[in-house]
């Protein structure tokens, strides 16, 4: 459903549509929509495309704009993105292909020339990939970030707003997801935090600013947005000694511990100073809580 002048719908015509149209009845594993051309996989790895093509960006050799999907390679392509002219896909060898539009180096071949076809940018080691506006990202299985194209907005995250038209390493380790939006990028770490750069004119990296500095509107480093969501966590055990143990889990070696009871109207949250956390971040106090509060 949607905008169909350029065939994007793939249902055999270019009127748009306002209601959801079946294109394809079975098999299809996997989908991604560029600015004005669609991708998608089938369950034989079989990469089909349809729409505006005059990037390139469909890679089927020819400029056209096919209102009806296209098979783009038969087999063994197992992940797909979409740019606004270009596009991107991993193969199940861990190869990283590219085509389409190319002005800012989002390609990642080391020009800024276009092409219709599908290019190989890097022979193995790739498992995941996304397309911004008029950028591309990877991952390694090394767990690194890979970036490349348009930086205008520092979405690239490597400290300037260069263009950058070769795969260029921003985190070296631990990353485990990417996605990137017209202008801007996130990624997750293996400890569970979330980081964003680029554009943040309308708050999208949700650091609780509103960047209006010009000319770039946006911040061009990896900023870490969300903690790690499975640090300061703790949990309570009482022993068969009448004890209590806390298990605390924390960044820092030097932990302290918060109490509180819900039974308590309002909670009374005091904190207790402890020792250094000892094996698995486990605390143990020989002191029991106080009935009447419920603190240590």
């Amino acid at each position: 459903m949607g905008d169909n002048n350029d065939g994007q719908l793939g249902n055999g015509t270019y009127v748009t549509t306002n209601r959801p149209e079946r294109i394809v009845a079975t098999n299809v594993t996997a989908i991604a929509a560029g600015y004005s051309h669609s991708l998608f996989l089938s369950n034989n790895g079989s990469l089909w495309a349809l729409g505006l093509g005059d990037n390139g960006q469909l890679g089927n050799g020819a400029g056209d704009n096919p209102n009806r999907p296209v098979q783009i390679v038969p087999s063994n392509v197992a992940a797909i993105a979409a740019g606004a002219g270009h596009s991107l896909f991993l193969k199940s060898d861990g190869s990283l292909w590219a085509m389409g539009d190319n002005a800012y180096g989002q390609l990642g071949d080391g020009t800024f020339n276009q092409t219709n076809l599908p290019e190989q940018i890097v022979a193995s080691n790739i498992t995941a990939i996304a397309a911004g506006g008029f950028s591309s990202l990877f991952l390694s299985n090394s767990g690194s970030l890979w970036a490349m194209g348009d930086n205008y907005s520092g979405q690239l995250g490597n400290g300037t707003t260069n263009n950058v038209n070769l795969p260029e390493q921003i985190i070296a380790s631990n990353v485990t997801a990417t996605a990137a939006g017209a202008t801007h990028t996130l990624f997750l770490k293996s400890d569970g935090s979330l980081w964003a750069m680029g554009c943040d004119v309308s708050g999208q990296l949700g650091d609780g600013n509103f960047t209006f500095i010009p000319p770039h509107f946006g911040v061009n480093y990896p900023e870490q947005i969300v903690v790690n969501p499975f640090y300061n966590q703790i949990t309570g055990q009482l022993l068969g000694t009448g004890d209590v143990q806390l298990s605390f889990t924390g960044i820092a070696g030097n932990n302290y511990a918060l109490d509180a009871a819900t039974s308590l109207a309002p909670p009374n949250w005091i904190p207790q100073a402890t020792n250094t956390a000892g094996t698995y971040g486990a605390l143990v106090f020989t002191n029991t809580p106080d009935p009447a509060t419920n603190n240590f």
